[in-house]
């Protein structure tokens, strides 16, 4: 925390502007002269200004035009930017010295900040300064890498909701009222002569209960909301030569798998993100799945296909609609198929259609789906003509994700390691109400509340392990 930190903070590549960011303090306990504004005084050079030494004089929050030079030599043309200490993203000094775009330029203004005693910055490692500097908590952290991968509409407005504050808000409040249970259960332990009167206990439990189901039903957010955050995982699977890379390809609207008359074109998955009502959704085509592959790779392709059904959220069994029988290998992969939750494609529709829905219900009775046959969706189109994807996207939208958006009021779960803490802070909740039914000792009801609130304070940072903080940093990209 006491050096200064550089990186390059836009991507690499040519571009109009580029821009290079230092925060750190020059502190006299470290008897440091290369904070951030000391460096950027050795560097920096106004245009009419004796010496170079212009950036400790200019006032925070400005702008100002100049050139970086190491030595004599111009490197090149820049604005700079100042914001001191702790009005910054990092409570630190930070400097922004906005380049030309491309990565010759960054490069040389990068090294010459870092000859003159910055170091590089590790993954994440301003927005740690962030948290760590008590700027934002740890939910606003994760949710600014969040706010950088969003995808759609739709998950940028949950992440930047979370980088407001609203999950810390929302559970510092839960945090509050559990504190004051806790105190009440205290008071007792320190004066074991009183009894807990019936009201009283009544009072407590009703608490804990209501504050169980508030934490149960944030939890049960997390499926919808990890749709958001990570998007909606779609297969799409089926027999050799039945349409799924030409589906693939009409999904997202260009030519991004390779399309033949040859059965086995396909010999390893495809990923693609397409957008359906503002959930970003993974599209991954598979290889045709047969008994029969005889090319080592095509087998290979057909194990990864199999092993994209098992881990997908919802697979899209592609059939030939052109045909009236469901062939062996059409059973085949519904039976792999049929566990997960399923909408069965009927393909070819810019011609005659022969296979019929009660045959296909039929199908995925004689699996042993889960889905009732009455319940299957059927969705009848053409990846040729793009007749029927409207219908195919919108049945993607209700059968995976409806429910839970019209149902969802306020915040929403997205992160895992939120939803293991919450369910942890339910079961110590849980505990704590058993004990206080059964009559256990009162300091044990006290320890498993104290639980519930570590649980809690793990998810804001209050309390925090180093090892979570490096695997959480350590997904951010250099420069953020």
């Amino acid at each position: 925390m006491d050096d200064t930190i550089a990186a390059i903070s836009t991507p690499l590549g040519q571009g109009g502007i580029g821009i290079i960011r230092l925060s750190g303090n020059a502190t006299e306990a470290t008897n440091r002269t290369s904070g951030a504004i000391a460096i950027a005084d050795a560097i920096f050079v106004r245009p009419g200004s004796k010496g170079g030494k212009t950036v400790s004089s200019l006032p925070s929050h400005s702008v100002t035009y100049g050139h970086i030079k190491d030595g004599n030599e111009v490197l090149d043309e820049v604005l700079l930017t100042l914001m001191r200490a702790p009005n910054s993203y990092t409570r630190e000094d930070v400097v922004e010295i906005n380049c030309h775009g491309g990565l010759m330029p960054l490069r040389r203004v990068l090294d010459a900040v870092l000859r003159h005693g910055a170091r590089l910055a590790q993954p994440g490692e301003f927005t740690l300064r962030a948290f760590l500097n008590g700027r934002i908590d740890l939910t606003q952290a994760e949710a600014v890498c969040d706010v950088i991968m969003a995808r759609t509409q739709e998950s940028a407005a949950v992440a930047m909701q979370q980088l407001s504050g609203g999950l810390s808000q929302r559970l510092n409040a839960i945090a509050d009222r559990l504190v004051e249970v806790c105190a009440h259960v205290e008071a007792y332990i320190d004066f074991p002569e009183e009894d807990i009167e019936p009201s009283t206990h009544r009072e407590i439990l009703g608490k804990l209960d209501v504050l169980r189901d508030e934490l149960g039903e944030l939890s049960d957010t997390y499926d919808h909301g990890r749709f958001l955050r990570e998007g909606l995982s779609v297969a799409i699977a089926g027999r050799p030569n039945v349409g799924k890379s030409s589906l693939l390809n009409a999904l997202v609207q260009r030519d991004r798998a390779i399309v033949t008359a040859g059965a086995g074109t396909t010999r390893d998955t495809i990923e693609e993100y397409i957008n359906v009502e503002g959930i970003p959704v993974r599209i991954i085509d598979t290889a045709g799945i047969r008994a029969a592959a005889e090319d080592p790779a095509e087998r290979e392709g057909v194990h990864r296909s199999i092993r994209a059904i098992e881990v997908a959220d919802l697979v899209l069994v592609v059939l030939d609609g052109t045909e009236g029988v469901l062939s062996d290998e059409d059973i085949s992969v519904i039976d792999r198929a049929a566990a997960k939750t399923v909408i069965v494609v009927v393909n070819k529709a810019d011609r005659t259609i022969l296979l019929s829905s009660r045959l296909v219900r039929d199908a995925f009775k004689a699996a042993n789906s889960p889905t009732l046959p009455p319940a299957l969706t059927i969705v009848t189109l053409s990846a040729k003509t793009g007749q029927g994807l409207n219908e195919l996207k919108q049945a993607v939208f209700n059968l995976t994700m409806k429910s839970g958006l019209e149902s969802r009021e306020g915040v929403v779960i997205t992160n895992l390691r939120h939803k293991v803490a919450i369910d942890n802070t339910v079961l110590a909740l849980a505990r704590a109400i058993d004990c206080l039914e059964v009559g256990t000792p009162i300091e044990i009801t006290a320890l498993e509340l104290r639980s519930a609130l570590n649980y809690i304070g793990e998810i804001t940072g209050v309390v925090t392990a180093n090892d979570i903080l490096n695997k959480i940093f350590n997904d951010f990209c250099i420069g953020k």
